[in-house]
């Protein structure tokens, strides 16, 4: 909340020494930004693809970014966030609803991020609508986090729904329609659909195996499900992803809010979980009782139909958490470039400085992975090359990226001193949100030996040394490292998903400064606490990055 002139000169004190409100941001202005979309596109036209939706987007682009970078949109965020949803399960005559009632910010943020077009433009567009995705949602990530959820699971479903000519006829127009539609009420009656997913069980969290939902299913496909979920976030979704075994084993079924006569679905939400943060999602529990279904994809191969979502939720993990980095380091800049100790203003101490400019350099490397990705998507539909690389790259950038963002936060809250720790500056919920990346949709051990089931693909596991070489051949100061890489692909999971990591990010960066400080840091000289080494960085350009857009 933005005061009218508020009052400094008070009764005990004046008010010094205190840094304005942040104010608004143009995010798409920002350089990192500016230098992970040209790296991006420079990939995709490397392996045969055209950059030219982004040339056409960039008005819309840079809208959204002042738009989603507006203090008024921050604003949103912080009221979604105070007033989480509430679960109506039923109605004033104990009629079951089970529905959702959100406070009206949540709806304008979910309005905003699906009306521009967040979750559908990596569909809607003919070329580089991956990279355009990625910009739009790390740009959506500044307001609020918490409705990227639903966004995301709406923009990962789609290759599941292309892939199914039921789903494909019924319910993926929705999904690309780029219109939020809150109402409650059957598909057909609605301008725009969202989508969530629900496969995790208490006895079993990652071990999908140990499922126990039931399906009974006729021969079309249609079948009801009975069992429950531990976990269904956004459980307002007009459709769901859903594991569950049938006679021919673990099955992918699609299940609506409402059945196709009408009525409502038998799914029941028995409770919202009280959540460390992204407080303005709603994150359920609940049962399938009879619940009407229809299978999706062929039975028993439920993992390998709903994993290609799941591909797709990763790359936005990684996304997401690049974007919590930047904004926690930009709010930092902010402060310590108007803030005064011992007679200098804090970005001009020299431990400051070291301090910034190295969790600077972490929310650029991480941008410019997250980039990477959405480039290998991109590019994967016409180059059998980047389609094997982003099987491994995906999960790689997942377990780094999402590792790193709760350290980054942390310092960069420390950078404000005791206010930081203090609500009303929003580093408390960054701080709260800064895990969430890392657990959801495999915590870190489970990316780990998913790398590893990758690199048993000797397709892919080839196509990683091939790229490794390129890079060590490319960048020199890499050559020990990617040599590393290539001949210790049965090294420890967590150890290669690290090191593979760093290999990409440097790539991924602009030769130069950027560049040179990355290995400097995070290879040659590295140390296990922020700024230790950075005085040997070119900090004034690092820092004049975070500052003035």
């Amino acid at each position: 909340m933005k005061p009218n002139n508020p009052r400094d000169h008070l009764a005990t004190h004046d008010v010094l020494n205190q840094p304005p409100l942040p104010g608004d941001f143009d995010l798409f202005n920002d350089p990192a930004m500016q230098d992970s979309l040209a790296m991006a596109a420079s990939r995709l036209i490397k392996y045969g693809g055209t950059d030219s939706t982004l040339a056409q987007q960039a008005k819309h682009f840079g809208n959204f970014g002042k738009l989603a970078g507006s203090e008024h949109s921050r604003e949103l965020g912080r009221l979604a966030n105070e007033n989480p949803p509430i679960l109506r399960a039923f109605d004033a005559r104990g009629r079951r609803i089970d529905e959702i009632e959100y406070h009206p910010a949540y709806h304008q943020l979910m309005t905003m991020g699906l009306d521009n077009n967040v979750a559908s433009i990596a569909w809607t567009s003919k070329n580089a609508g991956h990279i355009a995705h990625a910009a739009l949602g790390q740009m959506m990530s500044w307001p609020d986090t918490g409705v990227g959820c639903p966004m995301t699971m709406t923009y990962a479903v789609v290759p599941v729904l292309q892939n199914d000519e039921w789903a494909a006829k019924n319910w993926l127009p929705g999904a690309l329609a780029g219109k939020y539609d809150q109402r409650c009420c059957p598909p057909e009656e609605k301008y725009g659909l969202t989508f969530g997913m629900a496969m995790t069980e208490k006895q079993g969290g990652s071990d999908l195996r140990a499922n126990t939902t039931k399906a009974k299913t006729t021969n079309d496909g249609e079948a009801e499900l009975t069992g429950h979920k531990w976990f269904c976030s956004a459980p307002m979704s007009d459709a769901f992803l859903t594991l569950a075994y049938e006679d021919k084993g673990l099955s992918c079924f699609l299940v609506p809010k409402w059945k196709p006569d009408g009525s409502r679905n038998a799914i029941e939400i028995q409770r919202l979980k009280d959540k460390m943060g992204d407080r303005s999602n709603a994150s359920s529990e609940i049962e399938y009782r009879g619940a009407w279904a229809k299978r999706i994809g062929e039975p028993g191969r439920g993992i390998a139909t709903i994993i290609n979502m799941a591909h797709h939720t990763r790359f936005d993990c990684v996304s997401g958490s690049a974007a919590g980095m930047r904004k926690s380091v930009k709010l930092a800049a902010h402060h310590v470039s108007y803030r005064t100790a011992f007679q200098r203003k804090l970005i001009d101490q020299p431990l400051m400085q070291n301090t910034l400019a190295d969790l600077a350099l972490e929310s650029e490397a991480a941008m410019a992975l997250a980039f990477a990705v959405a480039a290998s998507f991109d590019a994967a539909p016409h180059s059998p090359y980047q389609a094997a690389l982003s099987r491994v790259l995906t999960p790689i950038a997942k377990y780094w990226v999402c590792k790193r963002q709760p350290s980054v936060v942390a310092e960069t809250l420390e950078c404000l001193g005791g206010v930081g720790f203090v609500e009303e500056t929003g580093m408390p919920n960054l701080f709260r949100t800064s895990p969430l990346n890392s657990i959801w949709e495999g915590s870190g051990n489970v990316i780990a030996l998913d790398i590893m089931r990758a690199m048993n693909n000797e397709k892919v596991s080839a196509i990683l040394a091939d790229d490794m070489s390129r890079i060590g051949d490319e960048i020199t100061d890499l050559r020990p490292l990617t040599d590393w890489l290539i001949e210790n692909s049965n090294a420890d999971p967590r150890l290669f998903a690290e090191r593979a990591a760093i290999a990409f990010a440097a790539d991924a960066l602009p030769a130069g400064p950027l560049r040179e400080a990355w290995i400097s840091l995070r290879l040659q000289s590295p140390s296990h606490i922020w700024g230790a080494n950075a005085a040997q960085i070119d900090r004034e350009a690092l820092l004049k990055r975070t500052q003035g857009w």
